[in-house]
């Protein structure tokens, strides 16, 4: 069988164990049926992110634990791999890893061999995704990795409490903790907030609590492919579903992550979704996101809300990229541009 019908099977196969979503009012919301297709691999990335984007969405990952044993199952065997490359990313990037406590919070203080003159006085907060239920400890720290060697500027990355022990708000409680110690030692405006994914709406929720407790704000921001919607509300949650190789589709396990993190709180909540929240007077803020990331729409409608609401506010969307994969490809060339790009947004934007 050659590839093509393959691919078309598969489709096919995909459709049928994962039925399309009905609207919540199917007489009010119109839909459109498409025909099953195949997608080629773009030719207009790099050979090494051809290679990630290439293979189909893994749908055995795609798991639902039902008790608090198999949730700790399910984090114990993701965890592992992904602090399995930290290592690595520490000599290659040429960066060290200390673990500390900030406020009674466990972070790693995450430094390059060479800071940049301008950043002596700057710092960087992390907050890690893992859809606010995995990559705990060492697993936390590769983005921070990254950006400590491409921003040349010290990190703390916040390896933040999570469920199913300790769910929302406790993440929030945490960073925040963190924040306010910090800027007794830095000027609030010196200091930066960043992370992808679930860490991105993190960072987008933490701002929001900052602003209810009166608190100053950092300097600006980086939310990559941020979760602004716990809800499945937008659409590319429908247009991107299993063209995203990542993420595949929000039913099941992400379904499951929104839920266990939410507890009883409704999922709009703008701390839990901060596309809900008043945006009003948010740091300058830099969003990333791909043309095949299920989370296009969640990054899309925030960075419209925060222009709206008059926020310096700038979009990077990466062709041919599912969810999170400038960061899950770090010897791409796009990878190095992301960083980049982020570095010099903190760079024109912290103040010295």
């Amino acid at each position: 069988m050659t590839s093509e019908p393959r691919l078309l099977l598969a489709t096919i196969l995909l459709a049928l164990t994962y039925p399309a979503p009905q609207p919540a009012s199917a007489q009010t919301t119109p839909i459109r049926n498409i025909p099953a297709r195949t997608l080629p691999t773009p030719t207009t990335v790099s050979p090494e992110l051809q290679k990630e984007i290439a293979p189909a969405w893994d749908s055995t990952t795609n798991t639902e634990p039902r008790t608090t044993q198999q949730w700790k199952a399910k984090i114990q065997k993701e965890n592992k791999p992904e602090a399995n490359k930290v290592d690595p990313l520490l000599k290659d990037f040429h960066v060290t890893l200390e673990q500390k406590t900030i406020a009674g919070v466990p972070v790693f203080l995450v430094k390059p061999d060479t800071i940049a003159e301008q950043n002596r006085n700057r710092l960087l907060i992390h907050v890690h995704g893992g859809g606010y239920v995995v990559f705990a400890g060492k697993a936390a720290t590769p983005e921070a990795i990254l950006m400590a060697h491409y921003g040349q500027i010290e990190v703390i990355s916040v390896d933040y409490r999570m469920p199913p022990d300790y769910p929302f708000p406790a993440a929030i409680d945490d960073t925040v903790a963190v924040w306010k110690e910090v800027i007794k030692s830095h000027a609030p405006t010196s200091v930066g907030l960043f992370g992808t994914s679930a860490g991105g709406g993190l960072t987008l929720a933490t701002v929001l609590r900052l602003k209810e407790l009166h608190l100053p704000l950092p300097g600006a921001l980086m939310a990559g492919t941020p979760w602004t919607d716990l809800s499945e509300t937008g659409d590319t949650y429908f247009t991107n579903e299993f063209i995203d190789n990542v993420l595949g589709t929000y039913r099941g396990s992400l379904a499951a992550d929104a839920r266990l993190y939410a507890g009883p709180h409704d999922l709009k909540e703008p701390l839990l979704s901060p596309i809900y929240g008043d945006v009003s007077g948010f740091p300058p803020t830099i969003l990333l996101s791909g043309t095949r990331d299920l989370f296009l729409s969640n990054t899309v409608r925030m960075h419209q809300k925060l222009l709206q609401a008059n926020v310096r506010a700038n979009l990077l969307v990466f062709e041919g990229q599912s969810h999170a994969q400038y960061l899950i490809v770090p010897n791409a060339p796009e990878s190095a541009d992301a960083f980049r790009e982020v570095a010099s947004f903190f760079d024109q934007n912290l103040t010295k």
